[in-house]
């Protein structure tokens, strides 16, 4: 079985990440690919399941598990709550010959490329400022405050795309999706993977 690849996706809040990742995966009529589900120590929204949305924990837990190595990633955030994402997981579903999506930051994105070098990443980018900042009005969640504080994190983020390995501008959603589905097609294209997929095949190519 050939082993899975494991995938960084980054971007605003109101660039399109959260929709082009689902679309992506009710593609996925084989199984191969998912989203890491990372662990937390914030409480449930409503609406919110453990194990689904996150790992739902307990402060005490999450320090035990940074003591036993047990992340591959991990940041404590404004506001006082962990958020990292569970190595034992992703080592296991990669072994399995299954796609591994993390939807993290560029700060996480750093630390993942010092412990995994082979990583890809993807950055999605808006269209425009103005375009990102009426998408995030049009979600209707937030105040006005809470929107300019997230187009203000907005740019800091974006000032990090070119630590990138691939771009996506998400002006139009199918384009945008095909994009992503591409770059996906094109890492299962490598000398690398494919040489690993079909060695066999290679090898009687080659024989004498």
């Amino acid at each position: 079985m050939s082993q899975g690849n494991l995938y960084i996706l980054s971007a605003p809040s109101g660039a399109g990440k959260s929709s082009l990742i689902s679309a992506l995966l009710e593609q996925d009529q084989a199984n191969t690919m998912m989203v890491s589900v990372s662990h937390t120590t914030r409480q449930p929204r409503p609406g919110e399941e453990n194990g689904v949305h996150y790992h739902f924990v307990s402060v005490e837990e999450f320090e035990l598990l940074i003591n036993e190595g047990a992340f591959l990633e991990y940041a404590k955030v404004f506001g006082g709550n962990y958020y990292g994402t569970s190595l034992p997981t992703i080592e296991k579903n990669l072994a399995q010959g299954i796609d591994v999506f993390l939807d993290i930051d560029w700060q996480g994105a750093q630390q993942i490329r010092k412990k995994v070098p082979s990583v890809k990443s993807i950055f999605i980018l808006p269209p425009s400022l103005a375009e990102l900042e009426k998408r995030l009005i049009g979600r209707g969640q937030d105040s006005a405050e809470v929107i300019a504080d997230r187009m203000t994190k907005a740019m800091d983020e974006i000032s990090h795309y070119n630590e990138y390995d691939y771009v996506i501008i998400n002006d139009d959603f199918t384009r945008a999706l095909a994009d992503l589905v591409h770059i996906l097609r094109a890492e299962k294209l490598t000398l690398a993977y494919q040489t690993e997929q079909n060695q066999a095949l290679i090898n009687q190519l080659l024989a004498k």
